[in-house]
Formats: structure tokens, C-alpha cells, sequence
């Protein structure tokens, strides 16, 4: 990619970033409800409402608001949590690992198993196991996440209690750690009770992640590998005696990624959105589960980082899938 491109996706990451900011600052102010009032005592007074707010910056107009908090944004400072009294960017910081980490390996299991499943029904085309994979994945890309956390829990939590159903680690173990990577921390620093600890907790909401994701790549690369089995250079290879195990693996897999990479990209995208509800079913302590707190409190400055960091995730997703789509196509490396 030429550095005209990289310079172009960085000034349109800015341009998007500063509309996502816009957008949620004023529908922040202009929907029902004052986070003033949830904080006041029944006895307040007015001047003590009106030191309230003038402490969060909510005594002047929405344009100075939204200025001084651009202003201060720029330098780092995110402003206070109203109902946590802690500043914001300490708080994403602190809750954006489990949630990285979380989302990461449930791209992991995704691209893996729906991968490895996709390969498999485009050996077993045209046979009666090609038709039990389409059949269940329909299944599978009918069902959300949340529903696969709440039947998860039911099965794997309830009926045959062999996963914990809440929190990150062992509240025993939560000492442990230096940094907010548990389950890097754990497994870099050879502590494999600890690193066992922290993916028996993420299992399930990695299965409820991951399963939506692995249905969506499994249906996109097993059209994209049958569409590659029927070009001329795999009937070429086909006749000088290359196995079909050999065809799929070599010579269509490659040219299969690029669309399914893009889609893959898009829908990790949802899925990071998805974990908010998810994080929520099962009490796992990320931006997500964060953000239905910060809702339900009217909490306006902790409720603008979340929504700007999730911005900026999307954002350097999509740049990656960009990057990703110039490696994997040639054709694109110097468009």
C-alpha cells in the first residue's frame, strides 16, 4: 500500500472518529433523563445541584460543552466518571483487555472452526455429510450470540455445571496478575494453573461469540472454495493427478480468503458490539458489561469513551482488513 493510501485511511479514521464523537454527545444531551438527579440526595438543594453541575461541565451550553471536552480529549483526559468518581480513560484501560482478549480468541475459534469445517464440506461435496453442514449451519447462523450464552449457561453451567458462569478468574486468584492481560500474563509467565483458570471462565463466552462467526465463514469460504474447484488451472491440476485433499488445501484456498477475509473483518466488528450483552450474561468484567452500568446510570462521560472506544476499534479493524486484503490479493497492493 502506497503512502498516499496509508495518509487517506488515516485522515478518514479522524474524519470518522470526530463524527462518532458529534453524534454521540449530542444524543446524549437530548435524550430524556439528567444524571444530575440520580446523584442527588432528596434534601438537595439548588445550590447544591448547581455545583454538581458545574463540577461535570453540564452548567454551560452543548456547543462549549462539546468543546471543552474535544479540548481536553486531545490532552488525554477523558473526564470522570459520574458514578464510579474515577476517570474514564483509567477505567477503559482497565477493562479493555479482558475485552480484547476476550473477542480475540473467539476470532480465533471462529476462523479455526469455521475454516476447518468449511474444507471439510468442500471435500464432502455432493454427499449426504455436505448436506448435514449446511443444514446445521443454517441452524447455527440463525441463532445470535445471546441466545447461545443463555442456552451455554443452561447446559454448561446448570444442567452439567463444568464451567464457571461468571466473572474472569477465581476471586482468590485475581492478585495474581501485573497487567490486565490475564490470560497472555498467565500463559507468557509459564503459570499454567492460572492461564487454565482464566479459559475455563472464557469458554463459554467464547463459544457464544465464536459459534455466530465460525456459521458466517463457513458458509462464505465454502461457496468462495466450490466456486475455485470449477476454474481451469484446478481441472488442470486435477488431471495431472493432484488429490482433492491436495486442490483444496493448495491451489483454492488461497484464492478463497480474500472475500472471506473481508467478511471476516466486517463480522468481528458485530461481534465486538455483541459482547456487550454477552459480557453482561455472564458477569465478565469488560467495556461491555461496563457499558450497560454506564447506561443505566446516565453516566455521560464514562458512556462517550466507551462508545469513542469502540469507535476506534472498528476503525483499526477496518484499516487491518484493508492491509490484510492488499497482502492476500496482489492485484490490490497498488491500488
Amino acid at each position: 500500500m502506497s503512502f498516499t493510501g496509508i495518509f487517506n485511511r488515516a485522515v478518514m479514521a479522524a474524519v470518522t472518529l470526530f463524527g462518532v464523537a458529534v453524534i454521540v454527545f449530542c444524543l446524549l444531551r437530548i435524550v430524556p433523563g439528567d444524571p444530575i438527579a440520580m446523584m442527588i440526595s432528596p434534601g438537595a438543594s439548588a445550590d447544591d445541584i448547581l455545583a454538581l453541575r458545574v463540577k461535570y461541565g453540564l452548567d454551560s451550553s452543548i456547543p462549549v460543552q462539546f468543546g471543552v471536552w474535544i479540548r481536553e480529549m486531545l490532552t488525554g483526559d477523558f473526564g470522570t466518571s459520574i458514578s464510579l468518581k474515577r476517570p474514564v480513560l483509567s477505567l477503559l484501560m482497565e477493562r479493555l483487555p479482558a475485552t480484547l482478549e476476550l473477542a480475540f480468541a473467539a476470532l480465533v475459534f471462529g476462523v479455526i472452526g469455521g475454516g476447518l469445517i468449511a474444507i471439510l464440506a468442500t471435500l464432502a461435496r455432493r454427499t449426504p455429510l455436505e448436506s448435514v453442514i449446511d443444514v446445521l449451519n443454517g441452524l447455527f447462523l440463525a441463532v445470535p450470540d445471546f441466545v447461545w450464552a443463555l442456552l451455554l449457561v443452561l447446559a454448561l453451567g446448570v444442567a452439567i455445571p463444568i464451567f464457571p458462569t461468571s466473572g474472569r478468574v477465581d476471586p482468590s486468584l485475581s492478585g495474581d496478575f501485573a497487567t490486565n492481560f490475564y490470560l497472555i500474563e498467565s500463559l507468557v509467565t509459564l503459570r499454567f494453573s492460572l492461564f487454565f483458570n482464566v479459559l475455563s471462565h472464557m469458554v463459554m463466552p467464547v463459544l457464544a461469540l465464536g459459534l455466530p462467526l465460525a456459521a458466517v465463514i463457513i458458509r462464505t469460504l465454502k461457496e468462495a472454495l466450490n466456486e475455485a474447484m470449477l476454474q481451469d488451472y484446478v481441472l488442470l491440476a486435477r488431471l495431472k493427478g493432484m488429490s482433492e485433499t491436495r486442490l483444496v488445501v493448495q491451489e483454492t484456498l488461497r484464492n478463497a480468503i480474500g472475500p472471506t477475509l473481508t467478511l471476516t473483518g466486517v463480522q468481528f466488528t458485530f461481534m465486538i458490539g455483541g459482547t456487550v450483552i454477552v459480557e453482561r450474561i455472564f458477569s465478565y468484567p469488560g467495556i461491555g458489561n461496563m457499558a450497560i452500568d454506564a447506561v443505566i446510570n446516565r453516566d455521560l462521560p464514562l458512556i462517550q469513551g466507551i462508545v469513542l472506544m469502540f469507535g476506534l476499534t472498528f476503525v483499526l479493524i477496518n484499516i487491518a482488513i484493508d492491509l490484510a486484503g492488499n497482502f492476500f490479493n496482489p492485484r490490490l497492493k497498488h491500488g
